[in-house]
């Protein structure tokens, strides 16, 4: 049975100001374009701000200034952000849904290799396979198809969805997600030329997510040529990520889908890099840079910059100078006609 709870319930979780029926009870969550009497809904983007007069909400979480006349709306929560709110809102909402779901145990067709531990709360998905040495932590969930390799360790309240792939020597922290798909510690791309072809390095290091680390489905993390591949806490990495041997990324930065960062490069903390960007290797990108979409990094950035384009630049110079390449066929025109008055001036 699905939880309900009354609007001052949900105001004083999010310390926020209930008006209209505060005892209006709702059960569920939804966006603001589809919700009912029975949703919460949540207005943040100002680009849905005109939903709040027309939409059917049972009760609705806005900024403090939005002004809403709507009879619709049961009952209306004010907070200073909305979207944090219902972040909060949204986590205490899958503890609920989860709590009843959780699984533990070991299924069958499972296989745990000698000296390998774990901890109360352990739950092994069918077909998955734990190789010798491993170290898991209390309440972990390792889910159908993965491979953990030996002498992996792994803290507490971390979950590894289906599929994922975890080669030897490994360490993932606590309360890390690593979502379908991802592989943790493969060979890094690692090849000298010979005459007779490509001659392959050995890749002996390993891969280090340290505590609340995400990462995306079927994104690729590198084990070190030597030493570490280290990806710092509170790391979110989106799917389709590759990071490469020896890479090292700061606390808390945050890389959007198909982006690629080569050997030896060092991100900083609180990096914020947009989808499709590509990074050669063995630059540092300091704390605090923001690097927009599709970008191509090639040298070092300092700290706190932001940047865009290929090869990247400052964001606000490549904006200039995407507006002058709009001027072109104009300036084109405007030398043709200054061509022709030339001619007939010489004439």
């Amino acid at each position: 049975m699905i939880p309900s709870f009354k609007s001052a319930e949900i105001a004083s979780l999010l310390e926020g100001v209930p008006e209209g029926d505060i005892n209006h009870k709702v059960c569920k969550l939804a966006k603001i374009e589809e919700g009912d009497e029975d949703s919460l809904c949540f207005i943040a983007n100002p680009k849905y701000e005109h939903y709040a007069n027309t939409a059917t909400a049972g009760v609705l979480l806005i900024r403090k200034d939005l002004q809403v006349n709507n009879a619709k709306i049961k009952s209306i929560i004010r907070v200073d952000n909305p979207q944090a709110a219902f972040a909060k809102l949204l986590s205490v909402y899958q503890q609920f849904i989860q709590a009843g779901n959780k699984k533990t145990g070991i299924e069958p067709q499972t296989f745990i290799g000698n000296a390998s531990t774990y901890g109360d709360g352990f739950y092994l998905g069918a077909f998955s396979y734990l190789d010798k040495n491993v170290r898991i932590g209390k309440n972990v969930s390792v889910y159908p198809n993965c491979f953990i390799g030996e002498s992996v360790t792994i803290g507490d309240n971390t979950v590894i969805h289906a599929g994922v792939k975890i080669y030897d020597g490994c360490s993932i922290g606590a309360n890390c997600i690593i979502h379908a798909g991802a592989v943790i510690g493969g060979d890094g791309f690692g090849y000298i030329p010979t005459e007779n072809g490509f001659q392959k390095v050995p890749q002996t290091g390993i891969v280090v997510l340290e505590d609340d680390v995400e990462i995306g489905a079927n994104t690729v993390i590198d084990r070190a040529t030597l030493g570490t591949t280290i990806i710092h806490k509170g790391v979110k990495l989106d799917n389709l990520v590759h990071i490469a041997h020896n890479v090292e990324i700061g606390e808390h930065s945050a890389i959007a889908a198909q982006t690629g960062v080569s050997g030896s490069t060092k991100i900083g903390k609180h990096v914020l890099i947009g989808g499709q960007v590509g990074i050669v290797g063995h630059i540092k990108i300091e704390d605090g840079v923001k690097i927009n979409a599709q970008s191509g990094i090639s040298k070092s950035i300092s700290k706190n910059k932001s940047v865009s384009g290929s090869p990247a630049t400052d964001f606000r110079e490549h904006y200039k100078q995407l507006a002058q390449v709009k001027r072109i066929p104009e300036l084109l025109e405007r030398i043709k006609v200054l061509e022709e008055q030339l001619k007939t001036v010489k004439a």
